[in-house]
């Protein structure tokens, strides 16, 4: 009778291992999910002003947190109105801030802001959800005097 029930057990133990690797890869927001929500944070500031943008922002029910994608806001010295992982920032400064290799990316953030308006910064950044310094990518927006962001990982195995 254990022999009959060995390969269902089998299967059922490869079933679970593809949905545990499936829900590991679903954690980590993809580029396009990143830039849905940077879309929606730029819609509620124009639309709600500021403050109240921030307040959503760093709720970790205000819809501005999902999974590892979290909104973050800087005015233009780079202090922090808001980060959705961490709303502790508040007040604090990026703009001295270095990733893991000393890319001064609080900067390169600003100065991307300023000339353009917009784009992706690249950097090596711990991610804490693996514990891992990983390449890591924050899109960017200017709205008025402050820069909205939202950062993300590459999917594990580099796709997207």
């Amino acid at each position: 009778m254990n022999a009959l029930h060995r390969p269902a057990q089998i299967i059922s133990l490869l079933i679970l291992l593809c949905l545990a690797s499936y829900s590991n890869a679903v954690e980590r927001g993809s580029s396009r999910q990143a830039k849905l929500l940077l879309d929606n944070a730029i819609e509620v500031m124009r639309s709600q002003g500021a403050e109240k943008a921030f307040e959503q922002f760093n709720a970790p029910d205000g819809g501005f947190v999902q999974g590892d994608l979290y909104i973050f806001a800087i005015d233009m010295k780079g202090t922090y109105f808001a980060s959705g992982a961490n709303p502790n920032l508040v007040g604090q400064s990026l703009a001295g801030v270095s990733d893991a290799t000393g890319k001064p990316i609080g900067q390169e953030i600003l100065k991307l802001a300023e000339r353009i308006g917009y784009g992706i910064v690249e950097y090596e950044w711990l991610n804490r959800k693996s514990n891992d310094v990983e390449h890591k990518f924050s899109r960017i927006h200017r709205v008025g005097d402050y820069v909205v962001g939202v950062g993300f990982y590459l999917p594990e195995g580099g796709g997207n």
